[in-house]
């Protein structure tokens, strides 16, 4: 097949089509420019409502950390359930609505202002790890929650709402949209197949190699092939598991020297902060067996070619299906090509 030529590829993991246009990667461009984020953030931001020791906007006080720092989110979307409350019916089968309980939580990687993933030692990001490990089991252990969402949204072109480097940890009551179309996808490749998707699908790239951006021992970062975002990354362990919790010691260790190897090329690509949504699928908490469930997290990042210009959905990706330009192969080999050296460190 001619990869050149406008073609559609199959998500396994969804059963939806990406549609890829490779000849317009030439098209000029004349729309909207980003702002380039501040060059150098301070250590410590006297006005930063996640520093240590600061006030929040709820007039709550942070605790002098120095390590990971959890607190629940002063504007959570969920809440708690309510004692006797009951579910009411909207008394029409059109107007279908129901009660949705949970926790959102804010998990703050240190206590410098400055320091992201791509800067930060490996014992910190294993320590991120741990705490990510930590509060899906706490979570997940409560008799309302069935799900345990951990996300992180990197840079204000994709909504965080502070720089402090922090992620967030959403705890819901039902099986939120796209892990509840994954799980459907890979149940029933392991009853067709008898094996787990994202198992085979792994070691056929390992094998290929032209869509994987960096490995180890414990995990692989690809390109998926049927990849929507310009250089969005799937991120999956190498043995089968199902969750956080489920992670050796050497996993943990080998899953944070992946996310750091994986967003040093992301910076290094535009020498900028690289902005992305990212966020784990894991195992349901409900208690019910999930044995087609593979561990994984997905990486969106919005940059299409320069620190300033970027991917929008739009037009036909939001009524027909999505489109991308640069193919999965070209995206995967220039972050592959990137330093492992961040580029604000070189030269020292």
């Amino acid at each position: 097949m001619n990869f050149d030529r406008p073609h559609r590829r199959l998500n396994l993991l969804t059963g939806q089509w990406v549609l890829v246009s490779p000849h317009r990667a030439r098209r000029p461009w004349l729309g909207q420019v980003e702002k380039i984020p501040p060059a150098k953030l301070p250590h410590y931001d006297p006005t930063c409502y996640l520093c240590p020791g600061n006030q929040r906007s709820v007039g709550v006080m942070n605790p002098p950390y120095t390590e990971t720092f959890v607190f629940d989110n002063d504007f959570a979307a969920l809440l708690l359930p309510e004692e006797g409350g009951e579910a009411t019916g909207m008394g029409s089968p059109l107007l279908v609505a129901e009660e949705e309980a949970g926790i959102c939580r804010v998990i703050c990687f240190s206590p410098r202002h400055d320091l992201s993933l791509p800067l930060m030692g490996p014992a910190d990001v294993e320590a991120v790890v741990r705490t990510w490990t930590e509060q899906t089991v706490e979570l997940g252990a409560k008799d309302f929650v069935n799900y345990v969402q951990i996300f992180e949204n990197n840079g204000a072109m994709m909504g965080a709402s502070n720089p402090h480097p922090h992620s967030q940890v959403w705890a819901i009551g039902h099986i939120p949209n796209e892990p509840a179309a994954e799980l459907a996808r890979q149940g029933e490749y392991l009853r067709e197949h008898g094996s787990c998707l994202l198992c085979d699908y792994v070691a056929e790239e390992r094998k290929l190699g032209e869509r994987v951006v960096v490995e180890n021992e414990h995990f692989t970062a690809l390109v998926p092939f049927w990849a929507v975002w310009p250089f969005e990354i799937l991120l999956v362990a190498n043995q089968h598991c199902g969750s956080l919790p489920d992670l050796t010691a050497g996993q943990v260790s080998g899953l944070a020297d992946i996310l750091q190897k994986l967003t040093v090329r992301y910076d290094n690509l535009f020498e900028t902060p690289f902005s992305y949504s990212m966020g784990f699928h894991q195992a349901p908490t409900d208690g019910k067996a999930y044995p087609g469930q593979h561990f994984h997290a997905h990486y969106y990042p919005p940059l299409l070619r320069s620190a300033t210009v970027r991917k929008f959905m739009v037009g036909f990706e939001m009524l027909g299906m999505p489109q991308r330009d640069l193919t999965p192969e070209t995206a995967a080999q220039r972050l592959r090509e990137q330093s492992v050296v961040h580029y604000k460190l070189r030269g020292e």
